[in-house]
């Protein structure tokens, strides 16, 4: 089964991961290329100012195919290169390819979103949480180690200490504790998430679409630059920006108190 259903509503895409029936598995064949593509197209069309990424059932996604893995199959056979290769050309595909959506991503975690789920819903610039979500990086409990990338981006959300407690212990946290610890910014009734995640998309897609864009680019790059390079790099795009007519929409609606009206010109 295609793992993404895409629906588009004004300017904001979901994405919804679809094979409920096993919680959302990741990591089968041509999961990667779908990925990939699916952003690839996000990117080049102004038109979408924000992703929602939610999965469907009651898990937002449980990670890896655990009867692949049980069974060698798929990305878990053949020899240790094969095995490295087939994180590389696909599961690594999906994360990169969210990684590189130059849009804002919410992810609505609605249920358990385990290992490389968790890693998965971690790549978003936002997180809200059903009260039935769940978070867990329990690679270790299955002997092996995280292979998605989480050991890079947990510790960034939620700071090495409490992230090395989940890595080295597997546990599983509730919702309001990954909101105590940072690792959402909202909980909000499970049947209410949509429209929670709806209602926060469309306040971003209601932001000029080009500066949009680049301030989630200077925030990215403000992970590893120096100030001096994000204070130059600030100047650069915003002399850019401030030659649009985005700008001078938003300069016009303040002064005549309205709301603006952006076209990404």
């Amino acid at each position: 089964m295609p793992l993404l259903k895409i629906e588009t509503a004004g300017h904001v895409t979901t994405f919804t991961l679809n094979r409920p029936d096993t919680m959302n598995p990741l990591g089968a064949t041509g999961d990667g290329d779908s990925f990939a593509a699916t952003c690839d197209a996000i990117n080049a069309d102004l038109d979408v100012r924000c992703v929602i990424l939610t999965g469907a059932g009651r898990a937002f996604s449980a990670g890896g195919d655990i009867k692949a893995m049980k069974e060698r199959t798929g990305n878990f056979g053949g020899t240790p290169p094969g095995i490295s290769d087939g994180y590389r050309n696909n599961i690594h595909k999906v994360l990169r390819a969210l990684y590189g959506l130059r849009v804002p991503l919410i992810a609505a975690v609605n249920g358990p979103a385990i290992g490389l789920g968790c890693d998965l819903a971690c790549l978003a610039d936002m997180r809200i949480a059903s009260g039935k979500a769940k978070f867990g990086v329990t690679f270790l409990k299955l002997g092996i180690i995280p292979g998605d990338g989480g050991t890079w981006i947990l510790p960034r959300i939620i700071g090495e200490a409490r992230a090395a407690e989940l890595f080295y212990t597997g546990d599983v946290i509730d919702a309001a504790t990954a909101l105590d610890w940072g690792l959402v910014s909202r909980v909000v009734e499970h049947d209410r998430l949509m429209e929670g995640a709806q209602a926060l998309a469309a306040k971003i897609a209601a932001m000029p679409p080009h500066a949009l864009r680049h301030a989630k680019n200077l925030m990215r790059q403000g992970r590893s630059t120096s100030y001096d390079t994000a204070l130059e790099m600030a100047a650069n795009t915003q002399a850019l920006m401030h030659l649009t007519s985005d700008h001078m929409e938003g300069i016009d609606a303040l002064l005549e108190k309205r709301a603006p009206r952006f076209t990404g010109e």
